[in-house]
């Protein structure tokens, strides 16, 4: 479906035109998201949906579209689009219609697909986003149909011949149209994150790019301001956030380039090629009367209960925006903070879970942001299960192999400075070696074996303290003048310490010798 067909809302602000070489153009672009639902089996056949299986080992008679097999709808597809539209504020059309949209590629063996046209599963909604400029914009939902995909076609096994994977066919997405109300590339980027996001957290798209579950079609124009809507040109099959916001940037460019120079833009589809940084056209673009739609015959109307809407709807998860805005405002954190954790669900449930066993909220937040995901971000490859048979609370995947509890124990320690910052990276890394297993007695091992506590005698650091003074009297002149040079004098009594010092003492300790 396009994402053209809405009207379009006011016109972009002066801070989005892109200047040209005769003047300034708006942009308007308007997506169709390819979303894979979450189910185990097809839409309309029992075959699996795992990924990465051997060719053609998922694949039912009814996928490989054989005389006489009729489809039979999956009821979980269905109530995993209805959570769909509930999390985008729709409207859930309790009746829709399946139709065959007709045309023809190698790895479609029915030679049409099914899908939806005139009468979708959702009508409308919406995704809140925040813009470059600090501010947030609402990007309207046309509408989201549920829809079959297409096989896949392998052209580099062999030299003559390209062969047909059908794993993927029959595999129900969710196809989720935009207005055309996004006005930047930065735009498009931030809404694609952000309705990927929500998807994850309403666990009907793993929104996983790499494999294919997540991709997007972009549609691209640009205009005088003022004038009517120009000429749209496709991006097809985009399946990174980076990539869309490349791809766009570079056909805009192109567009107003050609316009400029007295051409004529035409509609067509274009594919984007990453390491050229450039699109290319690939066919003329088809309308939707070129598809020849009509109901399928071998489908009923699809009908469901507002009954079992308001069930779904009394069930959904809490969702971002709403987690965000408790977080600011049940655990004082920084906007910034909170966008940090509730950008993945498993890592705000996470944080939860830390601060039910007792850790400063403000300090659960920072260890994770600053301390933690950072030596996460030192493992090279997946990280991979926990070891067989060992239970655990979290995901390992998004979290890595150190568990709430442990991480628990490192927040108190380091909110009642028992250990450093310093030594804090330290222990994290080593936590993380130690996998799954790590648990608050771990953390106290370690500290112990190490001597990392910050647990040296007043008497000892004071002497340390006279020592590094003694030593530097040139030093002590500039402390004097300037009172912001007593930050080196710290550094040399810690490290003297090997971090056992509390730097709190040691700053007020060195002031007073000081006479600061």
């Amino acid at each position: 479906m396009e994402a053209r067909e809405a009207t379009m809302d006011a016109p972009a602000s002066k801070s989005k035109l892109i200047k040209g070489a005769t003047g300034d153009w708006e942009v308007v672009i308007g997506m169709e998201v390819h979303a894979q639902v979450t189910t185990k089996a097809k839409l309309f056949s029992g075959a699996s949906t795992e990924f990465g299986g051997e060719p053609n080992a998922h694949v039912s008679l009814i996928d490989a579209a054989m005389p006489g097999m009729l489809p039979v709808i999956n009821a979980e597809c269905v109530r995993q689009a209805v959570r769909t539209g509930l999390g985008l504020n729709a409207k859930i059309n309790v009746k829709s219609v399946f139709d065959r949209k007709n045309y023809f590629y190698p790895d479609l063996p029915q030679g049409y697909q099914i899908s939806q046209y005139k009468s979708p599963i959702v009508s409308g909604g919406e995704v809140i986003i925040d813009t470059a400029d600090g501010q947030t914009t609402r990007i309207g939902i046309e509408r989201i149909h549920l829809e079959q995909d297409a096989g896949k076609l392998l052209h580099d096994q062999r030299a003559t011949m390209s062969l047909v994977d059908l794993n993927r066919s029959g595999v129900a997405l969710m196809e989720i149209v935009s207005k055309p109300e996004i006005r930047a590339f930065d735009d498009a980027m931030n809404f694609l994150a952000k309705l990927r996001m929500i998807l994850r957290y309403l666990g009907t798209c793993s929104g996983d790019m790499e494999k294919g579950h997540l991709r997007a079609d972009v549609n691209v124009s640009v205009n005088r301001p003022g004038e009517p809507l120009g000429t749209r040109c496709e991006i097809k099959n985009l399946n990174s956030i980076n990539f869309i916001g490349q791809a766009i940037w570079y056909e805009l460019h192109r567009q107003i380039e050609i316009l400029e120079q007295g051409g004529k833009i035409e509609q067509e589809t274009r594919l984007y090629d990453p390491e050229k940084d450039e699109t290319r056209s690939m066919r003329s673009k088809e309308e939707a009367h070129d598809y020849r739609y009509f109901p399928d015959p071998d489908l009923l109307p699809l009908e469901i209960t507002q009954a079992e809407v308001d069930a779904l709807k009394a069930d959904l998860p809490e969702l971002p925006d709403q987690k965000r805005s408790r977080f600011v405002h049940d655990y004082a954190l920084s906007a910034y903070d909170a966008a940090v954790l509730v950008a993945e669900r498993e890592r705000a449930d996470y944080f939860e879970r830390m601060v039910q066993l007792g850790a400063n909220p403000k300090g659960a937040a920072n260890l994770l942001i600053n301390e933690y995901m950072a030596q996460l971000h030192r493992l090279e490859g997946p990280i991979g299960p926990p070891p067989k048979g060992l239970q655990v609370d979290w995901s390992i995947d998004v979290m890595g192999p150190t568990g709430p509890a442990a991480n628990t124990a490192v927040a108190k320690m380091l909110t009642s400075k028992e250990i450093s910052r310093t030594r804090v990276k330290e222990l994290l890394w080593i936590l993380v070696q130690i996998g799954p297993a790590a648990e608050p007695v771990d953390v106290k091992i370690v500290v112990d074996h190490l001597q990392m506590k910050q647990d040296m005698a007043d008497d000892e650091i004071r002497a340390l303290v006279d020592d590094i003074i003694a030593k530097n009297p040139d030093k002590v002149g500039d402390a004097k003048t300037n009172p912001k040079a007593v930050g080196w004098f710290v550094g040399q009594v810690m490290k003297a310490s090997g971090g056992k010092a509390n730097p709190q003492a040691v700053n007020e300790l060195l002031r007073k010798r000081l006479g600061l």
